[in-house]
């Protein structure tokens, strides 16, 4: 991005035709060719927005190192324009939101042009035990660019084949339990799950708001800590935001090739990289770079008690969507058919041949069953997966004495299966996301043609000391390279 940035000062480039390259490209590789089918919809108002700020860059000069560039929303962040939010359901084709949300707001602020909306597992994948991630009714099937027939995992799964496949520099995705970490180690791309309260949900369609957030999803740490500086603050609609702008900074200046020099890093090495010795080879490499950059590694068997997670967040997750989708549906849906995630679950049975071709809606259900907040089950349920998780993380990184855990982020992509869903593997994922810390994902090389990732998670607020170690990683490695489309991994050429 700073490249680009560079060509739109020195007049190389305007905005608008910018905006034009990345939307021919979008035809010719999202719309045709391999056929991606990232991208849900496109802002019919791009041109003309670009276009404006090309003139406004004329007579006042740039905003910012966003003033310009175009960025893509994943289709459950709420925008006021000619675009939809629908969180790739049909329930809500139709329902235009009456505000942008702050993050929306916020990269208008700062420039962007928002391209348009990405595909997604709809509702965020929670919907079905048996899920295909990168599936949405609205929208279709997401295909990984590195092997056509593997998946892009989710729910992000639209914004990080984007990124990946070069269809916007930019893409903003967000996260309940690993959705945006997840496809952007899968799809060898940079992805940011900021601590919970960094950047507000308001206006983003959710699951649960103990544990989502929003985060940028790029092709390097250094676009994906400009794009969270542009989105990071606090939001009076979003209470959990109340420390973000004292927190936040710029976090283009923490970015130091050296940063690894005299760091304590915690590697986790329960599960090296699930199920694959491949991963946990490439995991030694990237190991052993750490160590040649100046960290001391510090070998952690396992986070304690991290495997008790899994039941009470679940608990959590469901009574949390009941209450916060319907407080959703009636502020950002006006006049969708749907009120209410009764609503939801009706629509989608007299609606079953489009919106359950392939699984169901089980989450969905028991969902509705559950109580509200105030009920005793919930309660315990987010005291205990809370401070299981948060104990996990906190422990380790105080008695080791840590900047940060590292860890594979999860095992390389899967092929798609709509028969019998996902099969992702062991992953590094959850202790992060239940426990509503910071967790960042770099590319750390490829199994077969396919990107795996490696993951620096830390205690909360704690993005800059994240963002500087992975940068320094990335620059002593770059292990990103463009994907090259094959059919599946028998076809991916070495070369």
């Amino acid at each position: 991005m700073v490249e680009l940035q560079h060509a739109l000062t020195s007049g190389k480039v305007t905005s608008k035709n910018l905006t034009a390259q990345y939307l021919a490209r979008i035809r010719s590789i999202d719309r045709a060719g391999p056929r991606i089918n990232a991208v849900i919809e496109l802002n019919p108002d791009a041109l003309a927005i670009a276009a404006a700020l090309d003139r406004e860059r004329k007579l006042n000069g740039a905003r910012g190192p966003l003033h310009g560039i175009p960025v893509l929303l994943k289709d459950n962040i709420a925008t006021a324009d000619r675009m939809q939010t629908t969180a790739g359901s049909l329930a809500l084709v139709g329902a235009r939101p009456p505000r942008d949300s702050f993050v929306a707001a916020r990269l208008r602020e700062a420039g962007a042009v928002i391209l348009g909306k990405t595909n997604l597992s709809e509702w965020a994948n929670l919907r079905s035990t048996r899920s295909t991630s990168g599936w949405s009714a609205r929208g279709g099937l997401t295909r990984n660019p590195y092997a056509l027939d593997r998946n892009t995992s989710g729910s992000s799964s639209g914004s990080g084949a984007a990124v990946a496949a070069g269809l916007a520099p930019l893409a903003v995705g967000t996260e309940t339990d690993g959705s945006i970490v997840s496809p952007a180690s899968i799809m060898g791309i940079v992805g940011i799950k900021p601590t919970v309260g960094l950047v507000s949900r308001a206006g983003l369609i959710p699951i649960a708001h103990s544990q989502d957030t929003a985060g940028p999803m790029a092709r390097s740490v250094a676009d994906a800590a400009a794009l969270l500086s542009a989105m990071a603050g606090s939001d009076p609609r979003d209470g959990a935001t109340r420390e973000a702008s004292a927190r936040a900074i710029d976090y283009t200046r923490v970015l130091d090739p050296n940063a690894l020099q005299g760091a304590r890093l915690g590697l986790v090495r329960g599960k090296p990289g699930g199920r694959s010795d491949l991963v946990a080879a490439q995991i030694a490499k990237a190991v052993a770079v750490l160590r040649s950059r100046g960290a001391a590694i510090v070998d952690i068997p396992e986070l304690t008690d991290a495997g008790k997670i899994n039941e009470p967040e679940l608990e959590v997750l469901l009574y949390e969507f009941k209450a916060d989708l319907n407080a959703y549906l009636a502020e950002y849906a006006p006049g969708a058919p749907v009120r209410t995630l009764a609503d939801v679950i009706a629509f989608n049975d007299k609606h079953k041949a489009k919106e359950m071709p392939y699984f169901g809606q089980e989450y969905l259900i028991r969902a509705e069953a559950k109580g509200g907040l105030e009920s005793r089950e919930y309660l315990d349920a987010l005291a205990e997966s809370r401070a299981l998780a948060r104990a996990a993380i906190d422990k380790v990184l105080g008695e080791n004495r840590l900047d940060a855990l590292i860890a594979p982020t999860g095992s390389p992509a899967w092929l798609t299966d709509f028969v019998n869903g996902d099969a992702e593997g062991d992953s590094f994922l959850k202790p992060a996301a239940v426990a509503g810390y910071p967790h960042i994902t770099v590319p750390a090389g490829f199994v077969s043609g396919l990107p795996c990732g490696i993951s620096f998670v830390g205690a909360a607020w704690s993005e800059p000391r994240l963002i500087a170690l992975a940068f320094a990683f990335e620059q002593a490695t770059r292990h990103r390279r463009a994907p090259t489309f094959p059919k599946s991994v028998n076809s991916w050429n070495n070369k």
